[in-house]
């Protein structure tokens, strides 16, 4: 059997496996009682930052396995490696904007892989994948903060 398209498979199943979270507990702002509100918002934000944090790593690991890198593409991929990380830990600090912070990260994120994936040889598949999932996960973003301010 051919490893990339197993490869891609996996990549694309467990892909939008991570986006199930995100789709719950945009649901769960919709249909709980409003006394659960808060802690499906807390979850949300949660979710979304572990996932931008996720996104940094994945410049690391290029990065460790790309032998054909410029010293500057490098220093970028691992610069850029660290930042969804420390982008997410301040959405922690925004308070009413956090959810604001980390959509603007996971866009951001999208934008570094579209620049940076030519670099690391990354399959065609790879940034029509990213691209989705970032909507999605975006999208339910945008719909929790509208529960927030309509239910809450």
């Amino acid at each position: 059997m051919n490893t990339h398209f197993v490869n891609k498979r996996v990549a694309h199943l467990l892909g939008y496996a991570g986006l199930i979270p995100f789709v719950l507990l945009m649901l769960g702002c919709w249909a709980a009682h409003p006394d659960w509100l808060g802690d499906f918002i807390k979850g949300q934000l949660a979710y979304g930052i572990a996932i931008l944090s996720f996104l940094g790593g994945v410049h690391w690991g290029a990065v460790m396995v790309s032998s054909d890198l410029t010293m500057e593409q490098t220093r970028k991929g691992l610069v850029w490696g660290i930042l969804p990380a420390l982008i997410a830990w301040t959405s922690t600090l925004m308070g009413g904007f956090g959810f604001a912070v980390l959509m603007l990260g996971l866009i951001g994120a999208y934008q570094a892989d579209k620049r940076m994936s030519v670099w690391y040889g990354m399959p065609e598949w790879f940034l029509p994948l990213r691209l989705k999932l970032t909507c999605i996960a975006v999208a339910s973003l945008v719909l929790t903060v509208i529960a927030a301010n309509v239910r809450g």
